[in-house]
């Protein structure tokens, strides 16, 4: 049984190959740029860009499972494909944004949620990860603090519960390889909640100094984050960064809940990648 990782070049594609070369599963890495890819020596590669049908044949061809990305533009296009090529199961990396009462309205839920209607309409068995917010995501902060600025942040005391994408990789890796996970639905996170402060703080203790934060408002946030981000996006982020200040991020499932395994703690996720905050 074959897979095919789609966003091969994404650390969560990249830990789910690793761990499927190693334990000596059929493994296929796929990116829109295959050429840049860095697998293990026997890895095929392919070519996939899930926006482009043209794509998907060659990729797809002697696949059995899929772990998968959300990309509704191509999705309905993607399914047909996967169902000729003979796909049994994908595991849908998604995003805890479709768990809002408004996401069919949000740019980040809808984007979300489009792809989970889709697979639920299809006759393809599919389980879905929720994650929430990856502690990847500090790793914005690591220019400001190598070169010794202050970070600014909106809603500084919002807390959430960031999740270590190995975590997520080891919960994929478990659907594919027959555990009771497959074909559930899971909202995923890690075992703790922290506020954005709390996220420095523990990148400060790693380092040995201090970062300084400021707290900027929501209007100079949007102009700063709209230079990486579209509008819509920006405005998501920030309407549910203000609804997790009033009231911290609930916890999902976890490694913990789902595969018996401590959830990996941000702390530690910052002392795994302490090198990329440290001065240039």
């Amino acid at each position: 049984m074959t897979t095919l990782v789609t966003g091969a070049r994404g650390k969560i594609g990249q830990s789910l190959i690793a761990k499927l070369h190693t334990a000596g599963l059929p493994v296929r890495a796929a990116s829109a740029a295959p050429s840049a890819l860095t697998v293990p020596a026997g890895v095929d590669v392919a070519e996939l860009r899930l926006n482009a049908p043209e794509t998907f044949d060659a990729a797809l061809a002697g696949i059995t499972q899929v772990l998968l990305y959300a990309e509704p533009a191509g999705i309905d296009a993607f399914i047909t494909a996967a169902r000729a090529a003979g796909v049994e199961h994908i595991v849908l990396v998604s995003s805890s944004a479709v768990l809002s009462p408004t996401a069919a309205d949000d740019s980040l839920g809808a984007h979300h949620l489009d792809v989970e209607r889709a697979l639920s309409a299809s006759d393809i068995t599919t389980t879905v990860l929720r994650p929430g917010a990856f502690a990847s995501n500090a790793l914005g902060w690591a220019w400001f603090i190598s070169n010794g600025l202050p970070i600014e942040h909106a809603y500084a005391d919002a807390a959430i519960v960031p999740i270590h994408t190995d975590d997520i990789a080891d919960i994929a890796f478990a659907a594919l390889t027959g555990h009771e996970l497959r074909g559930g639905t899971y909202h995923v996170t890690g075992a703790q909640a922290l506020t954005f402060r709390a996220q420095i703080a523990a990148i400060a203790e790693v380092l040995g100094r201090d970062i300084p934060i400021v707290e900027i408002t929501p209007d100079a946030a949007r102009a700063q984050l709209s230079r990486q981000m579209p509008a819509e996006l920006v405005d998501s982020l920030l309407t549910f960064w203000a609804s997790v200040t009033e009231r911290p991020e609930p916890l999902g499932d976890t490694t913990q809940s789902l595969l018996g395994t401590p959830a990996r703690t941000f702390p530690q996720w910052v002392r795994e990648h302490a090198a990329a905050f440290s001065s240039n």
